[in-house]
């Protein structure tokens, strides 16, 4: 079933949401998470500084690959949010597939990223201490979008599960907390790539930059 009758969304539905647990608990989990990654960058910054005679990092061109994958998972996330409020079974279902494959061939791609950063391991051995910030923080990364996925996989799953009559259908549409946790997951998502994209200029700048 494509479509049900299409549905008039009180665009101040969720305003009273704003102080639910799941914004509160995602809110400062962000905040969290910002810390975390912030400091482990002053502390990569902090190690150049010390060790100047340490050769910068070269980034591994997969990594650039998979910034394009991840921006095209935020991509489509943001079209399952569309099609959940255009109450479109199919291109909601295809959505969140689409965003499951973009971010499992990045999680791929993670991995061949960090086999060839192996390989400036063994030309110095300064370099593979420098290298070790890089492999912590993009494993830090790796981890929060892995302890993402799941929720991803539930939410296709409950979707293609549920949406198989016009009742079921309805009632999937209709549920609010449904949606908020459609719209935070939403958020997590967006806020792990733009997460990834200071990384990756992060990392880049320092590799240019000599102290």
């Amino acid at each position: 079933m494509a479509k049900l009758q299409k549905k008039t969304h009180d665009p101040n539905e969720y305003h009273s949401l704003r102080f639910h647990p799941y914004n509160i608990s995602l809110t400062l989990s962000l905040f969290s998470i910002t810390a975390l990654f912030l400091a482990f960058s002053a502390a990569f910054v902090y190690t150049r500084v010390q060790f100047p005679e340490i050769p910068p990092i070269k980034l591994s061109p997969i990594f650039f690959v998979n910034t394009v994958l991840l921006v095209a998972s935020s991509w489509s996330i943001n079209w399952a949010n569309k099609a959940y409020l255009a109450d479109d079974t199919e291109d909601y279902q295809r959505a969140l597939k689409v965003t499951i494959t973009f971010t499992i061939m990045f999680m791929f791609g993670q991995f061949i990223g960090w086999n060839d950063l192996s390989s400036q391991l063994d030309t110095q051995f300064l370099a593979s201490n420098l290298s070790s910030y890089l492999y912590l923080i993009s494993g830090l990364h790796f981890a929060h979008l892995l302890a993402g996925l799941p929720f991803l996989i539930l939410f296709y799953y409950t979707a293609k599960k549920r949406m198989k009559e016009p009742v079921s259908v309805l009632v999937y549409f209709s549920d609010p907390e449904k949606q908020l946790k459609l719209k935070l997951l939403t958020t997590y998502w967006h806020y792990l790539d733009i997460l990834w994209i200071y990384l990756i200029i992060f990392f880049l700048i320092n590799s240019f930059i000599k102290f």
